[in-house]
């Protein structure tokens, strides 16, 4: 079974930067097969997809309110993928996690299984 484990969160002030990893690891894996995008939730609210990339070709996805700031990059020998996060906003405090399938949209409750694996989540404070 893949596992997942992101790091690199943290607090930073409005505008900062903060580069997030995600490692997957696990018996079988094939890493340049394997796809995880990034996710986030708020509190009260529900898990969002942000990022995705296309592990065939490197295409990139990006939520609207996203993109231009954020970037999904992989590093296949590594078996990381990261997410570069720039301008900050208070509003974008949140857990940021990284699941086995990747969606632009809200994770409705209760599906998160469809997603497979997902790692522990990073926290990411940005405040004013």
């Amino acid at each position: 079974e893949v596992q997942l484990a992101e790091s690199g969160g943290g607090s930073v002030e409005t505008g900062g930067s903060l580069r997030l990893s995600c490692v997957a690891s696990g018996p079988g894996l094939i890493f340049d097969d394997y796809g995880p995008g990034w996710f986030r939730q708020a509190p009260g609210k529900e898990r969002e997809g942000i990022a995705c990339i296309n592990p065939k070709d490197g295409s990139t996805y990006y939520r609207d309110s996203v993109r231009g700031r954020f970037t999904i990059s992989r590093d296949n020998a590594k078996n990381t993928v990261f997410l570069q996060m720039d301008s900050l906003k208070p509003e974008e405090t949140a857990v940021y996690y990284c699941a086995g399938e990747c969606l632009l949209g809200t994770v409705v409750r209760g599906t998160e299984n469809l997603f497979g694996t997902w790692g522990q989540g990073t926290q990411v404070t940005v405040s004013t």
